[in-house]
């Protein structure tokens, strides 16, 4: 019988002692892995497993079931795409999730979503967001009062989330500030001071930027000041070339968006997982990264059934399929999957010496001007950026509404 992750957690929690002996699977099947289940701090250390010979310890328990969701944490760091605090809490708990990801959605949903933590927050942005913008006479731009408070609304969620996961938070800058630089830097920057003032260092935080020539130059310039960056949106080889000439921390390309945009295009119903168009882009990205020696981290998000939504255990074809890449941002209905998944259903498909050995790009340097050369070539690229844009723009304006009535 198989029980979901989150289950088995809870019920060996339960148990004495704390130290709880499961075969791994990403290691010959005489290797044993201990978890300290009774360290609640769930630091990145209470995942490092202590390797023993199976010979001494001949009564271990040798049915446990080990999920897919496990192996594939052995072998990829894993990042929530999730707001909901509650839902994060019990996936860091497993000490399989380290990272949370945020974005406008979220932002939006945590002000509206009626739970009186949540409106706490919303009201804490709100006063803050008079307190430094307006005086006694009121609120002279109104504009910069609103935009005070939504990102301080971002800090909260995020600051919930820095106590929950080991790792880092991505915070999102204005998307609507995606073709201005210098604007989008100044927000940067006033979101890393509202961290600060919380008692978060920057070094949790990464400031999440789309994908436009603009944006990476804006990490460009953050970058070069220690705040480090979360290039989004990314649908393009392009995109994430000039993020790693950047030296942006991380990249998040999107698989699944290119798939769809692939199966418009041609038609097709399903591709098979290794052949899947969106894959085959990030693949090709870590393998640049590798070749030439870029730190840009790969960290994957926006999955789809590779071979069609209508065949079973196709939500994660995608994942599978992009298993060893450097890390992957994965939302808590898909850990689920992963959770009640056998872990034999994860095979390493991306490793370093092999990716670079792969990539055949040459490390051509990109200015402004052949960027736009390329990119006008690049219709995939265009459309899938303009469209989930344009789809953060709605939530961000929504987001505004709901300020606007707490005002």
């Amino acid at each position: 019988m198989k029980f979901p992750l989150l289950t088995i957690v809870a019920a060996l929690t339960a148990l004495s002692p704390a130290s709880v002996a499961a075969f791994s699977p990403s290691h010959h099947a005489t290797t044993i892995k201990l978890y300290d289940i009774s360290n609640t701090s769930w630091g990145i250390s209470s995942r490092t497993p202590v390797r023993i010979s199976a010979t001494t310890t001949s009564k271990a328990p040798t049915s446990l079931y080990i999920s897919a969701l496990e192996t594939l944490a052995d072998m990829t760091i894993l990042s929530i795409d999730s707001g909901d605090i509650d839902t994060v809490s019990s996936y860091a708990k497993t000490g399989l999730i380290t990272d949370a990801t945020t974005n406008p959605l979220f932002v939006s949903q945590a002000a509206a979503n009626g739970d009186v933590r949540y409106e706490a927050m919303v009201s804490d942005a709100v006063s803050y967001a008079k307190r430094v913008t307006c005086t006694e006479g009121g609120c002279p731009v109104p504009e910069e009062t609103l935009n005070v408070a939504m990102d301080k609304l971002a800090v909260n969620l995020g600051r919930e989330l820095v106590n929950l996961v080991p790792g880092r938070v991505s915070t999102e800058v204005d998307i609507r500030l995606s073709y201005d630089t210098q604007r989008s830097v100044e927000r940067a920057r006033s979101i890393i001071g509202m961290y600060k003032e919380c008692g978060v260092p920057s070094n949790r935080i990464l400031i999440k930027l789309a994908g436009t020539w603009e944006g990476v130059q804006a990490a460009r310039i953050l970058e070069a000041e220690g705040i480090q960056c979360n290039i989004t949106l990314v649908f393009s080889f392009l995109q994430a070339a000039a993020s790693a000439q950047a030296k942006a921390y991380l990249i998040s390309p999107f698989p699944g968006r290119i798939l769809d945009w692939h199966k418009k295009q041609s038609g097709t119903a399903g591709y098979s997982p290794d052949a899947d168009p969106g894959v085959l882009a990030v693949k090709r990205m870590y393998a640049y990264f590798r070749k030439f020696g870029y730190n840009t981290i790969c960290m994957p998000a926006s999955w789809r059934p590779s071979r069609g939504s209508e065949v079973l255990g196709s939500d994660v074809d995608e994942i599978l399929a992009l298993a060893g890449v450097d890390e992957m941002t994965i939302p808590p209905s898909l850990l689920n999957s992963l959770s009640i998944l056998e872990s034999t259903n994860v095979v390493r498909k991306v490793e370093p010496m092999g990716a670079a050995a792969s990539c055949n790009d040459p490390d051509f340097k990109l200015t402004e001007e052949s960027y736009a050369a390329y990119w006008k070539t690049d219709v995939c690229g265009q459309e899938k950026l303009k469209e989930g844009i344009d789809a953060f723009t709605v939530e961000t304006e929504k987001l505004i509404k709901i300020l606007i009535d707490k005002f």
